[in-house]
Formats: C-alpha cells, sequence, structure tokens
C-alpha cells in the first residue's frame, strides 16, 4: 500500500466516516442508536471535546479511521491519550494502513502535550495483537467493567 493521507475529520467527511464506523461496530459485534453514533460524529467535529478522530484516505476513498480521546491521569502533569477505535478497510489489512493511522495518534498527541497513548483489543484480535507488539509495549493490566 501506498503512503496514505491521514488526516483529522471534517464536516465534509461524514459520508465517508459513516460506512467505517459501522464496519468498526459490525468487527465487533455492536450495535449502537443512532443517536449516540450521532452524537460521537459531533464530538468529533467540536473543538471543546477531548474527543478526536482522523480518517486515512487512498485518493479519495477513506479505508481506515482512528477515534482518540485526550484525558487526566492522577500519575502524570501531562495528558494521556487513549486511542479508542480503530478500523482499516478490510481490503487494506495488513498493508500498514494501521501503523499510519496509529503513528499519527502518537505525533498528534505528543504534539499537543500527552505522555502516553494507551488502547485495548479484544483477545481474539489476533491480527492487530501482531502490529501492537511491534509498537507498543504490553504491560500485562485486565481489564473489569460494569455497565451502568
Amino acid at each position: 500500500m501506498s503512503q496514505l493521507e491521514i488526516r483529522p475529520v471534517t464536516a465534509a467527511d461524514h459520508a465517508a466516516w459513516l460506512p467505517l464506523w459501522q464496519a468498526y461496530l459490525r468487527f465487533y459485534n455492536t450495535e449502537l442508536p443512532d443517536a449516540v453514533c450521532q452524537s460521537t460524529w459531533q464530538r468529533l467535529l467540536d473543538d471543546r471535546e477531548p474527543t478526536h478522530g482522523a480518517l486515512a484516505w487512498d485518493s479519495d476513498t477513506a479505508v481506515g479511521l482512528v477515534h482518540f480521546i485526550y484525558h487526566r491521569s492522577n500519575w502524570s502533569i501531562e495528558n494521556s491519550c487513549y486511542l479508542q477505535d480503530l478500523l482499516v478497510a478490510e481490503h487494506c489489512r495488513g498493508k500498514g494502513a494501521g501503523r499510519q493511522l496509529i503513528e499519527f495518534v502518537y505525533t498528534t498527541a505528543k504534539a499537543d502535550g500527552c505522555c502516553k497513548v494507551h488502547w485495548l483489543t479484544h483477545e481474539t484480535n489476533a491480527t492487530a495483537i501482531q502490529l501492537y507488539e511491534r509498537i507498543a509495549e504490553r504491560p500485562g493490566y485486565i481489564q473489569f467493567r460494569k455497565a451502568l
């Protein structure tokens, strides 16, 4: 795959973003109400929100997305960056697009004063884990959660 153009989402990108977002949700066997998807999109566009998004473009086609959130930490003065969502279109996987999207987050978060980028993936996502182990450390924590 040639070098992609990775750029922050703009209001004009909704039609390119939405199918990737829906594919991401399907990948994780998840459905969200339309109101949540609309809220997510609006947050990505709002400069007052800590939520950010970018798309990977191959010519005029969006082939990947990444969403990331800046947040406080009790372990540092600087913000941390949580890479929440990452998807590469199926026909582009294994060709470097995921790495380019993550490196975009690294560069952006560092420029914005964050001290680290962290994320989760499902234990069955073996292809992604192979990439992640090459470009980040795996600290060994186990996630626990309770829906409220």
